[in-house]
């Protein structure tokens, strides 16, 4: 099954076979997530949570290029009021919530670099494989906002320390190695070809396995989190003030 999803020049398609779900999503500047795109990828993703069909859930983005740039500059410029950032950070608390409180397990396929959003993401995910040019970046504090959004779900995967130092030095790329040492990624396979026959391992195993025995792995994951619909929204309120400050309407503007 293939269901396409043209949104603002980027696009959201689900395909499932044998009991995978392949939910894939792309944008033509860097597989960046304008708030379309988000609002299909949660939408999908909670459809997927209750489709029989569908026992597990890949993650991937297009290309050979990175796995996900993070926020659309694009929208992030046309901003003009608090509501509106608050409104656009809140697709990425959605997309963050859907993912977590799937009751399925998602794999993130991560076949290049990841910033801001992206490491969100990937955090998110329950498992993810990643290829060693899928370098980590949190950018946010250099474009005058901060990870607040997706720092909940960072810091969860890879603890403060580390989360800390990501968003402190917002200039630095962290190697794959790096972020498989500190969780963000199970594995780190040295090809696009290994990391792909490793994910449909996987799979494959996970297709066939008790899905509510899955389920209640999930909810252990994630313990912790029922307060993130509260806390999330606060966060995008933040992200929302910030991005209209002078500093960062000048920063964003340069990119």
């Amino acid at each position: 099954m293939s269901t396409p999803t043209t949104a603002d020049n980027g696009q959201v398609t689900v395909q499932i076979a044998d009991g995978i779900a392949t939910l894939s999503f792309s944008h033509p500047k860097g597989n960046s997530l304008p708030g379309s795109v988000l609002a299909q990828l949660a939408a999908e993703v909670t459809t997927l949570g209750t489709n029989p069909d569908a026992a597990v859930i890949v993650l991937r983005s297009e290309g050979t290029g990175p796995f996900c740039a993070g926020a659309s500059f694009q929208e992030l410029q046309a901003v003009s009021t608090p509501e509106q950032g608050k409104r656009f950070f809140l697709g990425f608390a959605r997309l963050i919530l859907a993912m977590t409180r799937c009751p399925k397990f998602i794999i993130a396929r991560v076949h290049g670099k990841a910033v801001g959003g992206g490491v969100g993401v990937c955090a998110a995910s329950d498992y993810a494989v990643a290829v060693p040019g899928a370098s980590v970046k949190l950018s946010e504090l250099a474009v005058g906002i901060g990870p607040f959004v997706v720092g909940p779900v960072i810091e969860k995967k890879i603890g403060l320390a580390a989360f800390s130092a990501l968003a402190v030095d917002a200039m630095e790329w962290r190697v794959a190695e790096w972020a498989r040492e500190h969780g963000l990624y199970a594995e780190v396979r040295d090809s696009v070809e290994e990391m792909d026959q490793a994910i449909a391992e996987l799979a494959s195993r996970l297709a066939s396995a008790n899905p509510d025995a899955m389920k209640q792995m999930k909810r252990i994951f994630w313990q912790g989190t029922e307060h993130w619909d509260r806390l999330l929204e606060e966060r995008a309120e933040m992200s929302g003030t910030l991005v209209l400050s002078e500093f960062a309407r000048k920063a964003i503007s340069g990119k």
